[in-house]
Parts: C-alpha cells; sequence; structure tokens
C-alpha cells in the first residue's frame, strides 16, 4: 500500500518509492537522504502536527509537514 510520509502514524515505517516535490523541495529532500529504497521510520510529531520527526539512514531528520507530503512510501507489513 502506497501513501505519503506525513500520512504515516507514530511507529509506522515504509521504504521510499519516489519522491514528486518540484525543484529545491526535490534537491532538500535528496540531500537528506530521502532517495528512492531509503528506509524510513516515523518517530515523533508535533502537537499541533507539524513537523514530524523521522529516522531515516540511521539518523533523526526534522521535516515539515508539506515536505513529507512530497514523499510517497510503501508501507511495511
Amino acid at each position: 500500500m502506497e501513501k505519503t510520509l506525513d500520512l504515516f502514524q507514530i511507529g509506522e515505517g515504509g521504504i521510499v518509492k519516489r519522491v514528486s516535490g518540484e525543484g529545491q523541495i526535490k534537491r532538500r529532500l535528496f540531500d537528506m537522504g530521502i532517495t528512492p529504497g531509503a528506509e524510513i521510520l516515523m518517530r515523533k510529531r508535533a502537537p499541533l502536527g507539524d513537523p514530524i520527526e523521522v529516522t531515516v539512514r540511521g539518523y533523526e531528520l526534522t521535516l515539515r509537514k508539506t515536505e513529507a507530503a512530497s514523499v510517497v512510501m510503501e508501507v511495511a507489513k
């Protein structure tokens, strides 16, 4: 099942299928290690839902909800 990273619940993980953002956002996500095939685990969510904290490639990363909406994931079973 595919869904965007911003819709993940705490503790849910998956593999990046594609990054659908445009220009600068897409480049920034790639620079942070969010590339197709990378495993991501949702760690925390701020009280109002923005930002979110994920673990990718062994380190903790904080993303805005709009950035996370650009990351299409395959949900881990």
